[in-house]
């Protein structure tokens, strides 16, 4: 039996024209490429192609270069921050050990002179830290770190490198309370170094004063006042201040003296505790050595003989 192949097919004009479409742009392409191959002239129009669109690429990428670089300064910033807050603090803590060191220093020097003022004068002392101020304006006290179980005890002297600074008035077994030369409540017998002149220093809250001195005292302004050793309450001999004026008192018939303490009342962590102090020579001692060094010689030939010569008994 003969087959049915079914209708003829025949083409669809839309169909023809994409085929010849598709034909003439291989065509052109295959021209191109033949072209572009022996002359090169293609790639100068890419050249070209890419420098007219350069600027669109760079505004494309713009906002992923925004993002990165934010995200950067932002990392940056912290970093940064955290940095100098870090520096900061090591600049507090070295500052804190400086002006330890730097106080540490000025301890060492106090320290060292209270050593040479004992060593100088032979002193038997001991060292007492303060522990604390009297804030009254009125009242010019300290307390020490020091007492009655550390062989304190009412009535010792105190001193610093630079003479006499008071004396001990109270005493726990911890604790001791000193009044300071400068305290209304003290008063101190002292003489002067050049002259020898007898006087008695008040406290006056920051100095002391020099009252009821006579008109003819051989006295002056730059004179320094020493203890007298009279009482038995300070050994004699520690500076006490030097006289800075002199000037009439309201009747006029004595001298008023201001004094500058000798000792840095207002300074220093630490003070001497006087134990015994060494005795200075009275006057008789001091007219009997040059005699006594001198020899037979100053001496009564007539003693001197009776001394050598044997007594006689008496003829009968």
């Amino acid at each position: 039996m003969p087959s049915y192949a079914g209708p003829p097919v025949t083409a669809r004009p839309g169909e023809v024209a994409s085929t010849l479409r598709l034909l003439a742009y291989l065509g052109l392409a295959v021209a191109l490429m033949l072209l572009d191959h022996r002359g090169g002239w293609l790639g100068q129009v890419r050249s070209q192609a890419e420098v007219a669109t350069q600027p669109l690429w760079w505004l494309a990428g713009l906002p992923g270069r925004l993002g990165t670089r934010l995200q950067d300064d932002a990392a940056t910033y912290a970093r940064m921050t955290q940095e100098n807050r870090n520096l900061r603090n090591e600049l507090l803590i070295a500052n804190a050990r400086l002006i330890r060191l730097q106080s540490a220093v000025v301890d060492n020097a106090q320290l060292r002179q209270l050593l040479g003022a004992t060593e100088s004068r032979g002193l038997d002392v001991q060292l007492a830290p303060i522990l604390n101020i009297d804030l009254d304006p009125t009242r010019q006290r300290l307390v020490l770190d020091a007492g009655s179980s550390d062989g304190v005890s009412v009535g010792q002297a105190v001193i610093d490198a630079g003479g006499l600074m008071g004396q001990v008035i109270a005493t726990t077994p911890v604790h001791a309370t000193v009044l300071l030369l400068t305290d209304p409540d003290h008063a101190v017998p002292v003489v002067v170094e050049r002259s020898g002149v007898r006087l008695i220093a008040y406290g006056r809250g920051d100095s002391l004063q020099l009252a009821d001195v006579p008109l003819n005292s051989d006295i002056r302004q730059g004179d320094v006042i020493v203890t007298s050793g009279l009482g038995g309450r300070f050994p004699a001999g520690f500076p006490v201040g030097t006289v800075t004026s002199l000037q009439p008192d309201d009747s006029r018939a004595f001298l008023v003296g201001e004094v500058k303490p000798a000792a840095r009342l207002d300074r220093g962590r630490g003070v001497l505790l006087l134990r015994s102090a060494p005795v200075p020579p009275t006057s008789v001692e001091a007219t009997a050595a040059p005699a006594a060094e001198a020899g037979t010689a100053t001496a009564n030939p007539d003693a001197a003989a009776a001394v050598a010569a044997p007594a006689q008994e008496p003829a009968p």
